[in-house]
């Protein structure tokens, strides 16, 4: 751990976010204090909370943080010119990969839909993502006989559901099934990229 007396006087934000994200990675949302964010930040108490009032802001700040760094590739995918059966692969390893790279998601939306979904809609909304492009593709090539009928927002749902359980079920999933040996389970995390994407097209196809 960095003492606080070392730490460079320039310290910014971003750092006391990466030290966040790592311990709440670690210890869960409800598990973290501010005080081993602080250390792991290598600064005082004082000065975290001159930067965050609370956990629950430092927490979201982590969240929205994330999923900024995720929406420009989403976006890109939804607004190409590729097929629907193309876009859900991509989006699938891009949703895979946010996911794998910040596993305290799955923790912090199950926890906001519980407690402020209207706080968790603002903060979707506010990066500009609109899935209705991707619903709007779906509804043109089914039209066109290349897409089984059925109601978009179930594949939606279904391909979330698929990439976050395994992540957000970890401690279980793990241990149940990989006898908690973590690096073959990031194995098979990483091939669920592929596997979800196959799942998905195949019970969309005709």
């Amino acid at each position: 751990m960095v003492k606080s007396h070392e730490v460079d006087p320039t310290m910014t934000e971003s750092r006391i976010m990466e030290a966040a994200r790592k311990v709440f990675i670690l210890h869960g949302f409800e598990g973290t204090t501010m005080q081993q964010i602080a250390d792991q930040a290598g600064i005082n108490k004082s000065l975290l909370h001159y930067y965050f009032r609370n956990k629950e802001k430092l927490f979201e700040s982590v969240f929205a943080f994330a999923f900024r760094q995720f929406v420009p590739q989403i976006q890109d995918i939804l607004v190409s010119h590729a097929t629907v059966t193309e876009k859900i692969e991509r989006m699938v390893s891009e949703y895979m990969d946010l996911l794998l790279k910040n596993e305290i998601l799955p923790a912090f939306i199950l926890h906001e839909i519980n407690r402020n979904p209207d706080r968790l809609y603002a903060i979707m909304q506010n990066t500009g993502l609109d899935v209705n492009m991707f619903v709007h593709s779906f509804r043109v090539e089914m039209e066109q006989n290349k897409l089984r009928p059925m109601d978009p927002r179930h594949l939606i749902v279904n391909m979330l559901a698929l990439c976050v359980f395994p992540v957000a079920a970890r401690p279980l999933v793990q241990r149940v099934l990989f006898s908690n040996d973590t690096e073959l389970y990031n194995r098979f995390l990483q091939e669920r990229k592929k596997e979800v994407a196959r799942f998905i097209i195949q019970s969309i196809q005709v």
